[in-house]
């Protein structure tokens, strides 16, 4: 089992937010978290990404049979966890190339330790790789780390990412939130071909919209609700929540 959630239960400035989450993840699987505000979605993403603003009061999470409670949120993604933000933040004076330089050097470094450093050359070679084959372009590259950037870029940013730092697992909160048809079609494109070019990748989707899925095949979609997955389904059941909504469960 890639990532395996027991009776998790996590709080926020001592107010409870997660109230028993239980899920199992498999390598290469797609599942899909929907539910309505305030139900504990981006609260189950940042503490597994290890937010220092939430605090685990019971359970269990692992990941590649390791206690991730106990990695810091840096080593969590050397371990292969990646979170694709729902609100990316935005650095003046480190361009998107040095950002992303300094990360892939950190998970090679990782991986292969004996290694030297990627040459900035052929980074820079990767990198223009990469851009192109998820429609990005290049200019962006010497642009300061979302600096400017519209909601939609700023999420094809986060998959750019995620194809450099190709995790086991990545988390994306709410990506396809705020994208017009266009943008949501590149993002979705993207995920399908890192999917393609890594069948190994697992992904934990976080919407609140069924049309993304018109894109992506999840194995399971859940029901959160009031801090507890509540229901479970295949790709179907996505259409049956978007006509009758979460009120019926």
């Amino acid at each position: 089992m890639l990532l395996s959630i027991k009776n998790l239960h996590a709080s926020v400035e001592a107010k409870s937010i997660l109230k028993g989450v239980n899920l199992d993840i498999e390598s290469t699987h797609t599942h899909v978290i929907m539910g309505p505000n305030g139900s504990g979605k981006s609260t189950l993403s940042n503490v597994l990404m290890g937010h220092p603003d939430f605090s685990i009061e019971k359970g269990s999470i692992k990941f590649k049979s390791k206690n991730l409670i106990k990695l810091k949120p840096h080593e969590r993604s050397l371990n292969g966890l990646f979170l694709a933000f729902q609100y990316p933040r935005a650095i003046s004076g480190v361009t998107l190339e040095e950002f992303l330089l300094a990360a892939y050097r950190s998970k090679q470094a990782f991986l292969h330790p004996k290694k030297p450093p990627i040459l900035v050359f052929h980074f820079k070679r990767l990198l223009k790789e990469v851009m192109d084959s998820l429609d990005i372009p290049e200019r962006f590259a010497n642009r300061y780390l979302n600096v400017g950037f519209s909601g939609g870029e700023k999420k094809k940013v986060e998959i750019l990412q995620m194809a450099l730092l190709q995790p086991d697992l990545a988390i994306l909160d709410e990506t396809d939130s705020g994208l017009d048809v266009d943008a949501l079609k590149v993002v979705s494109n993207g995920i399908n071909l890192l999917k393609n070019q890594n069948p190994n990748l697992s992904l934990i989707i976080i919407t609140h919209y069924e049309r993304i899925l018109n894109y992506l095949k999840p194995n399971f979609v859940h029901v959160m609700k009031d801090g507890l997955i509540v229901k479970s389904g295949d790709h179907k059941f996505a259409k049956e929540l978007e006509s009758k909504g979460y009120s019926h469960i």
